[in-house]
């Protein structure tokens, strides 16, 4: 299972699937995609391969830790993410890894800023704000 960029200089090489998969409906996920919400799949960092080099952008979050986006220098499409409260976690893009049948999110964050019609639909986990 492979994610990667539009033009395919980012890549990370995943094991599979994972059952951590994160729906966030923040508004600095909204502004840093270009839309409603982000999906990432959770996976340890020591199980990922990452291929070629991304560009980091560091931001803080409002639960005070700090929050890392990779993205294509050249196309610029965001493949992967690293939150500071887990750091030996990474988040890939379920949009990078381009699978129609890829898991559904377990959770859904940061509700309080979901545009009003977007739902979430399957037995999902729901915070108005992060997990905490």
């Amino acid at each position: 299972m492979r994610a990667e960029c539009q033009c395919g200089r980012l890549a990370v090489e995943l094991p599979g699937p994972t059952p951590a998969v994160v729906a966030c409906h923040c508004i600095a996920c909204q502004r840093r995609t270009g839309s409603p919400f982000v999906v990432l799949a959770y996976y340890p960092a020591d199980q990922l391969t990452i291929v070629g080099e991304g560009r980091r952008f560091e931001r803080a979050t409002d639960e005070g830790n700090r929050f890392e986006t990779f993205f294509c220098a050249e196309c610029g499409s965001t493949v992967y993410a690293r939150a500071g409260k887990h750091p030996s976690m990474i988040g890939v893009a379920v949009g990078a890894i381009a699978d129609p049948a890829f898991r559904a999110p377990v959770r859904s964050v940061w509700e309080q800023s979901m545009h009003d019609w977007v739902t979430v639909p399957g037995d999902v986990q729901h915070f108005p704000r992060g997990r905490g």
